[in-house]
């Protein structure tokens, strides 16, 4: 078994791709057959698996998500009371509640069995700048 942590610095909403990152280090831990295990340990940015051929993908994602979980600016998000950090920081809990924080990965023959058009991505909820941090074991 081992791991790593990954550190993606973003700069407002979107997805960071980072799949590179990972599958380098991967392919330096050597594991022939094993199982990979993503984590964010934030609870206002979510993991995905998604295309990383047309940005248009990602655009898309992150306007349908603001679409359906405004800030809490937006007079439909009236009923919300966790509002003190900012009126994107109860909507980005939301959107991380509804979008996977964990990532489970097959290992076949040393390389991460992802189809030809997926990335890992980080997806960052939140306007200001973070880094985030994602972990990573091998099991």
């Amino acid at each position: 078994m081992s791991h790593s942590f990954f550190e993606i610095a973003t700069h407002g909403p979107g997805l960071y791709e980072f799949t590179d990152r990972v599958a380098n280090w991967v392919a330096g831990e050597g594991p022939s057959e094993a199982v990979l295990t993503l984590m964010v340990q934030h609870t206002s940015a979510s993991l995905l698996i998604q295309e990383n051929a047309d940005p248009e993908v990602q655009s898309d994602l992150q306007a349908y998500f603001h679409r359906l979980v405004p800030p809490t600016s937006d007079p439909s998000m009236g009923y919300l009371t966790h509002t003190y950090e900012g009126p994107d920081d109860m909507p980005a809990h939301i959107k991380a509640a509804m979008l996977p924080t964990t990532l489970t990965i097959p290992i076949i023959s040393g390389r991460m069995a992802l189809g030809t058009w997926q990335g890992l991505y980080l997806f960052e909820h939140r306007l200001r700048p973070h880094v985030r941090r994602v972990v990573a074991m091998i099991a």
